[in-house]
């Protein structure tokens, strides 16, 4: 019986080791195709990732020549449009240059005329003022002259009334009929 303790062991070693070793040989088999598997999934995939990064990259530069060229025609239009507003700014300018030079022309014409017919106020102000002066004066004189008629008047009236030359003479007497 001391026998089977240790053939048996061993007989079942022997046979796992065999076992195991054909396992372990299929074992490397499968694992080396799944790795060629996977090689091949990973290589399929970069060659995909490839492919679409390509053409994502063509999509890209597409994008990017179409954007470029709006950038550009946009750009080129707001120039256009920046120099004909500055055109059109620049004839505005000059145009309205040409008013406020005609306009200042025009203001100090006027101004000359302003100070001439002030002038000419001034001078019938004063005009009048002289010519109402004299006939003030004539009419003071004129008072006065009148006053010195009825002075004069009073005068000789009172004279004449005092003076016995004016004294008529008293009535004569009326004889009385028997």
């Amino acid at each position: 019986m001391n026998k089977f303790y240790v053939i048996t062991p061993l007989v079942l070693c022997a046979l796992f080791g065999v076992y195991y070793f054909n396992f372990a040989q299929e074992q490397q088999i499968k694992e080396a195709q799944k790795k060629k598997e996977v090689a091949a999934k990973i290589a399929e995939e970069k060659r995909k990732k490839d492919d679409i990064e390509a053409k994502a990259r063509a999509d890209a530069d597409e994008r990017t020549r179409k954007r470029e060229e709006e950038t550009a025609k946009k750009e080129a239009d707001r120039r256009a449009k920046w120099d004909a507003q500055g055109q059109e700014i620049a004839d505005a300018t000059k145009k309205y240059t040409a008013q406020a030079e005609a306009s200042a022309k025009q203001v100090a014409d006027l101004e000359a005329q302003l100070v001439a017919l002030r002038k000419q106020k001034e001078t019938s102000g004063r005009e009048s003022f002289e010519l109402l002066k004299k006939v003030e004066l004539a009419r003071i004189d004129k008072r006065n002259a009148e006053l010195e008629i009825q002075r004069i008047h009073a005068m000789v009236a009172k004279r004449a009334t005092e003076s016995s030359a004016a004294q008529l003479p008293p009535p004569p007497a009326v004889a009385k009929a028997p």
